[in-house]
C-alpha cells in the first residue's frame, strides 16, 4: 500500500513538473516570436513539411469523412423527404468539428511525433546543451520556428480539408441520394454561417498552437537514449490528441 501511495505521488509530481515546463515553454516561446522574421527561412521550411508532407493523408481522411457524413446523414433525412438538405448538414459539421478536430488528429500524428523525436534526438545526444554553450537558445532556434509554423499550417490545412470533406458529401448525394451537386452547394452555402466558419478556423489555431508546444516539450524532456525518444514520441500524440478534444470542447462552448 505505501508502495503504491509512493508510485502514485510520483507520477502526479512528474504531472505537475510536465504541465509546468510546459506552460513555461509556451510562455518563452510566444516572447521569443519578435524574432521571427530573423528566423523566416527555417520557419518557411516548417511551413512546407507541415502542410505539403500532410496532403495525401489530409485530403484521403477528409475525403472519406465528407462521404460517411452524407451516406449517413442522407438516408436518414431521405426518410423525411429532405434528403436536399444533406449539404448543409455536411458543410456544418465540416466547418465547425470535423475539419479542425481531424486535421489537428493527423498532424499531431504526423508533424506534432516528428517535433518530439527530432528535438528528443537532439536532447538525448546533447547536442541542446552544445546549442546553450554557445549561448544559442534553443527556444528561439528550435521551438519557435516549429510553433509559428504549426499556427499558420493548422488553419491553411482546416481549409482544405473542409472544401475536400464538402466536395466529397456532394459525390455521395449525386450518386447515392439524387441530389443534384449545384442543389447541395446551394444547401452548403446558403445556411453556413460566418461564425461557423472563423470558430473552426480559431479551433485550428489552438490546436496547431497546442501540438507544437506538447511535441516540443516532451521531445526536450526526452531521457534514457533511443527508449526515452520512443517515449518522448509516443506521449506527445496522446496528450495532443486529449488537449485537443479538450480544447474542441471549450471553444465549442465558448463560441456556442
Amino acid at each position: 500500500m505505501h508502495n503504491l501511495m509512493d508510485s502514485t505521488t510520483d507520477r502526479f509530481q512528474r504531472w505537475t513538473l510536465g504541465a509546468g515546463y510546459t506552460l513555461s515553454l509556451f510562455w518563452e516561446t510566444a516572447l521569443n516570436l519578435k524574432y521571427a522574421w530573423e528566423k523566416r527561412t527555417e520557419i518557411l521550411r516548417q511551413i512546407y513539411i507541415c502542410t505539403f508532407g500532410s496532403f495525401p493523408v489530409t485530403m484521403l481522411v477528409a475525403i472519406f469523412t465528407g462521404m460517411v457524413l452524407a451516406l449517413q446523414s442522407g438516408l436518414e433525412l431521405s426518410r423525411w423527404g429532405q434528403e436536399a438538405s444533406v449539404g448543409y448538414l455536411v458543410s456544418l459539421s465540416m466547418c465547425r468539428e470535423l475539419g479542425p478536430v481531424m486535421t489537428g488528429f493527423i498532424l499531431a500524428g504526423l508533424v506534432g511525433s516528428t517535433m518530439a523525436a527530432e528535438l528528443g534526438t537532439m536532447m538525448v545526444s546533447e547536442e541542446i546543451d552544445a546549442l546553450e554553450v554557445m549561448s544559442i537558445s534553443p527556444i528561439k532556434f528550435l521551438v519557435m520556428p516549429r510553433f509559428l509554423a504549426m499556427c499558420l499550417a493548422c488553419p491553411l490545412l482546416t481549409i482544405y480539408t473542409n472544401i475536400i470533406g464538402i466536395l466529397g458529401g456532394g459525390v455521395v448525394s449525386n450518386t447515392m441520394l439524387n441530389v443534384s451537386m449545384a442543389t447541395y452547394l446551394d444547401k452548403s452555402i446558403e445556411l453556413l454561417t460566418v461564425k461557423d466558419i472563423y470558430s473552426g478556423m480559431v479551433k485550428a489555431l489552438v490546436f496547431g498552437a497546442t501540438i507544437s508546444i506538447v511535441g516540443c516539450s516532451q521531445g526536450l524532456r526526452a531521457e534514457n537514449g533511443a527508449e526515452g525518444v520512443g517515449k518522448a514520441t509516443m506521449r506527445a500524440v496522446v496528450v495532443s490528441f486529449v488537449f485537443i478534444l479538450l480544447f474542441d470542447y471549450m471553444i465549442t462552448w465558448m463560441f456556442y
